[in-house]
């Protein structure tokens, strides 16, 4: 089968390899899974870089989010128990793991719905406790997981503020649903955040960013308000000021989606139960912006490594007669 491969850790277009390797053998309690569509994540852009808190044996295959077929026929959606990931034709996953592809939506939109959506559900009703009529921010809001949260901000009935950098990308979450869309290459964010609130600030911030904008959030947040932390694609991890939290009155939380798999595995199911129900009412629909074929991955994850990319980018491995799914 063909299969990308990082041999050494360096930027995703520079070290993955397409190769033709044999098909991953499963391991106990693990199945073979054919892959119909693979979401490239930021993460897969930081294992190759050797920068991500799993650091697979070398050499091994990115990809950590995909919709597969089992061998019995089953459409469902994994994440991939590396070193042999989604960016091959065949995977290998954890059999427990497994959640089924929901009805409502195609291979791409469906293997999208699984990390940035679980992450988006558990921090902004998890962790922030978001309610009907607060104000929620969103930072990266035509992101992959920024466009996760927005959405289903406006499923909560939020009033969504998604910040995003330049024009094509505002147009973006506009069309998301955003109900106020910040240029943070234009305007002050924190002004804007405050003009769109009265002054008040955002009850909930959405902060997959890191750097920048953490600073901003803390800023821009309302009396008793959630910041949730998601991330640091901007690549650096702030210090927040307690002392700040403290006199402001404000919480900061912390979310790490993927410890819910060991510590509370039952509600990441909830949580999947929870979002295939919004699917199938249209409540959400992952935004997959590009559909590239296997030959086209690494050149897809650089990109998305590079912040140029909206939305989720999907790979999408040949059929039988050579064609991409």
């Amino acid at each position: 089968m063909q299969a990308w491969q990082v041999h050494e850790l360096g930027e995703p277009g520079e070290v993955m390899r397409l190769a033709e390797v044999a098909r991953p053998a499963p391991g106990d309690g693990q199945v073979l899974l054919k892959v119909r569509a693979a979401n490239i994540n930021f993460p897969d852009a930081l294992m190759c870089r050797g920068q991500y808190q799993v650091r697979p044996p070398l050499p091994f295959t990115p990809g950590v989010e995909i919709c597969g077929e089992t061998e019995d026929g089953r459409r469902v959606i994994a994440n991939p128990a590396l070193p042999h990931g989604g960016f091959a034709e065949y995977a290998v996953a954890d059999a427990a793991a497994l959640l089924p592809a929901p009805d409502a939506l195609d291979d791409a939109e469906a293997a999208a719905l699984h990390i940035g959506y679980q992450t988006g559900w558990f921090g902004l009703h998890r962790r922030a406790r978001l309610e009907a009529g607060e104000t929620l921010l969103v930072h990266a809001a035509a992101g992959g997981v920024g466009s996760a949260a927005v959405q289903l901000g406006k499923a909560a009935g939020a009033t969504v503020i998604g910040v995003a950098g330049g024009a094509a990308k505002a147009t973006v979450a506009r069309e998301l649903g955003c109900d106020v869309v910040i240029d943070r290459h234009e305007q002050d964010v924190v002004a804007a955040v405050k003009e769109a609130t009265g002054g008040r600030g955002a009850d909930v911030i959405y902060d997959p960013v890191g750097g920048q904008a953490y600073a901003q959030s803390a800023k821009a947040v309302a009396f008793e308000g959630r910041i949730v932390v998601v991330g640091f694609a901007s690549g650096s991890i702030p210090s927040p000021a307690l002392n700040h939290a403290l006199v402001k009155n404000y919480a900061i939380l912390g979310l790490h989606w993927g410890l819910y798999n060991t510590k509370n595995p039952e509600l990441v199911r909830h949580c999947h139960e929870q979002l295939t129900e919004l699917a199938a009412r249209g409540a959400i629909k992952p935004l997959v912006s590009e559909r590239v074929p296997l030959t086209g991955a690494a050149d897809a994850v650089q990109r998305v490594a590079d912040g140029v990319t909206t939305g989720r980018v999907a790979v999408l491995p040949p059929t039988e007669n050579g064609a991409a799914t």
